[in-house]
């Protein structure tokens, strides 16, 4: 068996769905059936029954998920040994983020970094995506979080890490004055936009345009999470992500228009031809790892 086997059959434990497996694991659906029917023929047992309700471990999954997932974090280890045999990379990492670090796992890939890379210092820049994207293209940084719907930018590796939906949000005084508005009601409101080339902003025109209007500007934000902040403050609509907009709506300072919904793709981004390449290849496994692993 290989590791890229296990790790598939951990992913739909985890996930319970072969879909979000695929794109945890960077494949495809029928990829992810067809290593687990590879798994099971050669362990000679079923390891998923199909249900309603998703993936199901049958009780001999159950059973080998343990040691599944102790293999892996052994070879996790075993990679660890060889990388402080090769001898730890060193030098200064120029990396681009968007908000909310615990979203991106940021807290994980820098733990595992200064375990195995003492002598790697980071430098965090906060922005836009697409001023990340930018930067990268110019080599003004050296490795970026970026939100994108794109599978391929020119000039830069780009890995996706997991996908991020997107909502309407209304500040609470607007929905409290029109609680089910139409789209039309929705699309005269004030709204919270973003920068041209932002994959917000992105969205944002492609809902005006799905009405047959186009979006005039209005409030700008200058970062992704500055959005929910502005809507909650009552400067009108925005399109944020979904995990955020449930947070706030929570906490009683949003609310959901249902009308709606988007999908992009939160990754990590360096250039093609990083300056410092055993640096960067550090940083990459430190946030890769970081997002092969289940969330606590």
């Amino acid at each position: 068996m290989e590791l890229y086997q296990l790790k598939t059959f951990v992913a739909i434990a985890q996930e319970r769905s072969l879909t979000r497996a695929a794109e945890r694991v960077f494949t495809s659906p029928p990829a992810v059936s067809a290593q687990i029917k590879a798994l099971e023929d050669e362990l000679g047992v079923k390891l998923f029954d199909r249900t309603p309700r998703g993936m199901v471990l049958t009780e001999a999954g159950a059973r080998l998920l343990e040691e599944a997932e102790r293999t892996l974090a052994s070879a996790g280890r075993m990679r660890s040994a060889a990388e402080q045999l090769r001898g730890a990379a060193k030098g200064v990492v120029r990396f681009g983020t968007v908000s909310d670090p615990v979203a991106l796992r940021l807290g994980q890939a820098l733990v595992t970094l200064a375990e195995r890379h003492p002598h790697i210092t980071l430098q965090l820049h906060q922005g836009l995506s697409v001023d990340s994207l930018r930067q990268l293209q110019r080599g003004e940084l050296d490795c970026a979080y970026v939100m994108t719907d794109h599978e391929h930018i020119d000039g830069l590796e780009l890995r996706r890490l997991g996908g991020i939906d997107l909502v309407v949000a209304l500040p609470a005084a607007m929905a409290r004055a029109n609680p089910n508005p139409s789209r039309d009601d929705l699309l005269a409101l004030p709204w919270v936009g973003t920068p041209t080339s932002c994959v917000l902003r992105t969205h944002l025109d492609a809902l005006f345009a799905s009405a047959g209007r186009e979006y005039r500007e209005g409030a700008m934000a200058n970062a992704e999470g500055v959005v929910r902040s502005l809507v909650a403050s009552g400067a009108g609509a925005g399109i944020v992500r979904l995990d955020q907009a449930l947070q706030a709506e929570r906490a009683g300072e949003l609310a959901l228009w249902n009308g709606w919904r988007g999908h992009t793709w939160l990754c990590w981004a360096a250039p093609l031809r990083p300056q410092s390449p055993d640096v960067v290849d550090a940083v990459r496994s430190a946030v890769l790892e970081a997002w092969a692993s289940p969330v606590a």
